[in-house]
């Protein structure tokens, strides 16, 4: 039927029909059933926090596996990111010799690559050649100063810890980056002028981060590590956790970019880390990998990738991931592992909690006296001192109680107030830890 002869009803219905499409089409847009759906939540107040402990709660409070294991059970398509030279076990390989690190659209493509598999994707990739093949001497001359720095430290005969392995024989630097500098200026400068770390750190951070590095060294023997996150919320014990906000679990895993760059060449054999990609996005992870049946998931479906020396692999502090056993007799695994900070972990003024203490000690203790831990007693010891131990010097700090912290101000201070401490072992004490704590 042509144009001209169509009816008027014939036209009216037509016209109604591209109108419907188009609000179907506006609706889907807006995604206006998810609005509504985010309408109605938002009236509904839930628990702020996640359980932690299941003989206190219902089961439907624990985390699903079953959700962990939809979510981990993701296919990495190599069609999502095409510059990447290869997928791998669900983990998109790089190699750096391909990049031109002077062509900013290129390199803000590859970016934006690094930024969705951190956030939205499997949550980790790796880097070949990120120290280049030709000056291997800077890894060879980094390894020089790790082991200059490891014999120094060896005849202190002081336990160094590890936050996932305790009791373990590795060797370990902790502040690899200061020691590096101070031991080697030159390798030092060599090593961290390499751009690769500023487009990895700023794709994920920002312009503003702040480098850190460990070194650890796996020996022949050496076993694996226990499968969990990590800093912040992964460094703290289970009950802290719970204390935790569900939006502070989010925000954990984006104040952080975690990283290792191979000092050795790591067959599998060596154990090189333990992967569960897509695991940095279960919501409850900080709580989940704590629990038996996670682990046991964990080990049953985790995936390690061979490195060479010079590569380097990055990925979310959330990725549920361990270091691996070393089965080999005579090879020793090194790596300076890396962990980046965020500008965003900082307070607006700077607060020192010694002349406060100085003051107002005597006051606490009276009160304290009087109320014991009251809220009130607890309010005061909470604004007075830092209640989070970090940053701090691993080496006369080293991690506890529980394998994960140091005492914290306010830790201190607690136990103080029930020992009947005076002002001035407090502050005398206060000194001292900020003095271990010093780089």
């Amino acid at each position: 039927m042509a144009p001209s002869s169509r009816s008027p009803a014939l036209t009216a219905a037509t016209a109604s029909i591209a109108s419907i499409a188009g609000i179907l089409g506006i609706l889907y847009y807006l995604d206006i059933p998810t609005l509504l759906q985010q309408r109605v939540k938002s009236r509904q107040i839930s628990s702020r926090c996640y359980a932690t402990d299941s003989e206190d709660n219902m089961d439907k409070n624990k985390p699903s596996l079953a959700a962990f294991k939809i979510l981990t059970q993701q296919t990495t398509l190599k069609e999502t990111y095409p510059l990447a030279a290869s997928i791998s076990q669900n983990v998109p390989i790089y190699d750096c010799a391909r990049f031109d690190l002077e062509k900013e659209a290129g390199m803000e493509r590859l970016k934006d690559e690094w930024y969705h598999i951190l956030l939205s994707g499997p949550g980790v990739f790796v880097l070949k050649h990120f120290s280049p093949a030709d000056k291997t001497n800077i890894i060879d001359g980094a390894n020089a100063a790790y082991a200059a720095i490891i014999e120094r430290e060896a005849s202190s005969n002081k336990s160094k810890g590890d936050h996932f392995a305790p009791g373990s024989a590795n060797a370990r630097i902790w502040n690899s980056f200061s020691k590096h500098c101070l031991e080697s200026p030159r390798n030092f400068t060599e090593y961290f002028s390499n751009p690769l770390f500023t487009h990895v750190c700023s794709a994920y951070l920002g312009p503003d981060y702040r480098i850190t590095t460990q070194v650890n060294i796996v020996k022949p023997g050496g076993k694996a590590q226990v499968a969990h996150r990590d800093y912040h919320l992964g460094f703290q014990t289970a009950e802290a956790v719970g204390q935790w906000p569900k939006a502070m679990h989010a925000v954990s895993k984006l104040l952080t970019l975690q990283g290792a760059v191979a000092h050795t060449n790591m067959p599998v054999e060596s154990g090189p880390t333990r992967l569960l990609p897509f695991s940095q996005m279960f919501e409850e992870g900080f709580v989940a990998y704590r629990l038996p049946e996670f682990n046991e998931y964990f080990l049953q479906n985790y995936v390690s990738l061979a490195l060479a020396k010079g590569d380097a692999m990055f990925f979310s502090p959330a990725l549920f991931h361990a270091a691996g056993e070393n089965r080999t007799e005579d090879f020793e695994r090194s790596a300076n592992l890396i962990q980046v900070s965020s500008a965003f972990g900082k307070t607006m003024e700077t607060v020192d909690s010694l002349p406060l203490v100085e003051r107002c000690w005597d006051l606490m203790a009276e009160k304290y006296s009087v109320e014991g831990m009251s809220a009130e007693v607890d309010a005061l010891v909470r604004a007075v001192g830092e209640g989070y131990p970090f940053p701090t010097n691993l080496d006369r700090r080293p991690p506890a109680p529980g394998g994960m912290a140091p005492e914290s101000e306010q830790g201190m201070f607690r136990r103080a107030l029930a020992e009947s401490w005076s002002r001035e072992k407090v502050v005398a004490e206060l000194k001292e830890m900020r003095h271990a704590s010093a780089a």
